[in-house]
């Protein structure tokens, strides 16, 4: 069995301003789910934490591409390093974030390995790129497009290395069933989505074995697992920063989520987007950790 590794990355820098003069809380994700014990429980190791830059986007203007732009390349490049390092050693990186954007860590790390995989469990694509929208800031709402080589040079090809994923070695699942506009693109660039609405209809553990099936094949060295809290249903998980209605119940995530990272070419994964300031009873952040943990330890059927 791989040893589980915790690494801390709470990183909000690919966030907009929930309000003038505040900052994106996603940053406590990590210490909550610390709070609810998920060290302990998974019987993990310490990865320790990938301090990030501190959040201030100066006088960044609409139409100065993205934020933080330079912090988040470093940043990135740090996180890249502690990811490598662990899975070189054969461990399970287990990364707390932080926003979507440390998903690029993942994705640098593992393309200096070699040719991998990414699974996103996501309400959204963050497929916002300069080809197909004027609002670019956000890495959080873009990650996907920079990490397959869409986005502004300091990103999307760090070290020379972009794009760190093939379009077709993508797998996204949860986005919302009205979100034609996205599922169109990626469509044409041959990046299968799955929808909310399909995941009831097929069934969870059924698409996972599936879709697991595509990414554990020769070409491939393996897989990354990207999770963002915002998949599930509002009703469940309101502490993120743009919740959006119809998404996945519990019960539909953890059997998605455990077919995927239990699969012997997952490397590791990442969860994102949660916001202890918007939980104040600590509920939503209580489910979200024992999904993860029942997911990587609890049954592997089911």
């Amino acid at each position: 069995m791989r040893n589980i590794v915790v690494i801390d990355a709470p990183s909000n820098l690919g966030l907009r301003p929930p309000a003038p003069g505040t900052v994106p809380g996603c940053h406590k994700l990590a210490g909550a789910l610390r709070e609810n014990r998920i060290v302990q429980r998974l019987g993990a190791f310490e990865g320790g934490v990938v301090v990030p830059p501190r959040y201030d986007r100066g006088d960044w203007r609409e139409g100065d591409g993205v934020f933080h732009a330079d912090a988040i390349a470093a940043y990135t490049r740090k996180l890249a390093a502690r990811i490598e390092h662990h899975v070189r050693a054969g461990d399970f990186p287990l990364v707390l974030g932080g926003d979507c954007s440390i998903q690029l860590g993942a994705s640098l790390a593992l393309k200096r390995l070699g040719r991998y995989g990414l699974a996103a469990i996501d309400a959204s694509a963050d497929f916002r790129h300069p080809g197909n929208s004027d609002r670019i800031g956000a890495a959080a709402g873009e990650e996907l497009a920079i990490a397959t080589g869409r986005g502004q040079a300091g990103l999307a090809d760090i070290d020379g290395l972009g794009p760190y994923l093939r379009d077709e070695d993508v797998r996204l699942f949860g986005i919302r069933d009205d979100d034609h506009e996205d599922r169109t693109e990626l469509g044409r660039l041959k990046i299968p989505t799955v929808t909310v609405g399909e995941i009831r209809e097929w069934g969870a553990a059924d698409l996972a074995g599936a879709a697991a099936l595509t990414l554990e094949i020769p070409d491939l060295d393996g897989f990354w697992v990207h999770l963002d809290a915002d998949v599930l249903d509002p009703s469940v998980m309101p502490a993120v920063d743009s919740p959006d209605p119809d998404g996945l119940l519990p019960g539909e995530l953890a059997p998605l989520l455990r077919r995927l990272v239990r699969s012997e070419r997952c490397v590791g994964l990442n969860v994102t987007i949660y916001d202890p300031d918007l939980d104040p009873d600590g509920t939503a952040g209580a489910l979200l950790t024992g999904l993860v943990v029942e997911a990587m330890t609890g049954p592997a059927t089911g």
